[in-house]
């Protein structure tokens, strides 16, 4: 994890995932989601996935992430991610809508590293969303 101001910086062999409810509250989150969130497994169980969500990203862009998944269909996007102590991170993240053998239903988001490019492209994009 390699720290560039106030950004964190994913390794390319980064992989963060993280469960959620349907509701968004957190079920689950792998050793890299918690290193890289700044947050310990204890302290994600049981909160709102936004507990990461970055102001600077537009909230078009969670509708048309929410809107997507509910419809059964998996959601792909670039998204600036806060971390615990106000530090930043971009991934691209892959969210998928999934039904249990109890019938329950949830979400898996999958992330890994964002390129420079893309983190400059979409920085732009959403700036101009807001």
């Amino acid at each position: 994890m390699n720290s560039i101001n106030n950004e964190i910086e994913l390794e390319i062999k980064s992989f963060l995932v993280s469960e959620t409810d349907e509701e968004g509250m957190i079920k689950f989150a792998n050793d890299e989601f918690c290193e890289f969130s700044e947050y310990s497994l204890e302290e994600l169980i049981g909160q709102n996935h936004n507990i990461v969500r970055h102001p600077d990203m537009p909230a078009k862009t969670f509708q048309d992430l929410w809107d997507t998944i509910k419809s059964g269909k998996r959601w792909k996007g670039f998204v600036k991610n806060k971390s615990k102590t106000g530090k930043f991170y971009w991934v691209y993240a892959t969210v998928y809508p999934y039904t249990s053998c109890d019938g329950s239903k949830g979400y898996i988001s999958c992330r890994r590293k964002a390129s420079r490019d893309e983190i400059e492209k979409y920085s732009n994009i959403y700036k101009q969303m807001k």
